[in-house]
């Protein structure tokens, strides 16, 4: 038997620009949206000029979070404080655990067209001084 539940809240999301000039649309981590606890952002983005998002995300912070970074078009660089470097190219993900503290930076390279998406979840409180990791998750790992 499947259990049916009913929507509350339709998300549209909202158009934002973060990093150095990076163009997306923003679906959760705004302040009207609540109550979709663990999970503290999703951004979505889809262009197919370079000037909307080869900015990137320059070197930066994150604490006590794990961001996921699923790709559908396109090419992005990863490098980090712990010497982790990697590259995620179309139907392609990369999973960072920020833990107990990390520095990164995630650089779109130009492409055809930039496509997909970025969830940020909160860590549970006892797991927040975990170490930090990063990983690819290439295509012949993506279960589709």
């Amino acid at each position: 038997m499947i259990n049916k539940r009913k929507a509350t809240q339709i998300v549209r999301g909202q158009h934002a620009v973060d990093g150095a000039g990076v163009r997306l649309r923003r679906v959760l981590g705004t302040n009207n949206i609540t109550d979709f606890d663990p999970f503290l952002m999703l951004d979505g983005f889809d262009s197919t000029d370079p000037d909307d998002y080869i900015k990137g995300f320059p070197w930066h912070p994150h604490r006590g979070i794990e961001t996921i970074t699923y790709l559908v078009k396109g090419k992005i660089e990863h490098g980090d404080s712990l010497g982790n470097k990697g590259t995620i190219n179309d139907l392609e993900c990369q999973w960072m655990t920020a833990g107990s503290g990390i520095i990164h930076q995630e650089m779109p390279k130009a492409s055809e067209r930039m496509l997909g998406c970025q969830l940020w979840v909160n860590m549970p409180a006892k797991d927040k001084m975990n170490h930090p990791a990063y990983g690819d998750i290439t295509q012949d790992k993506v279960v589709v």
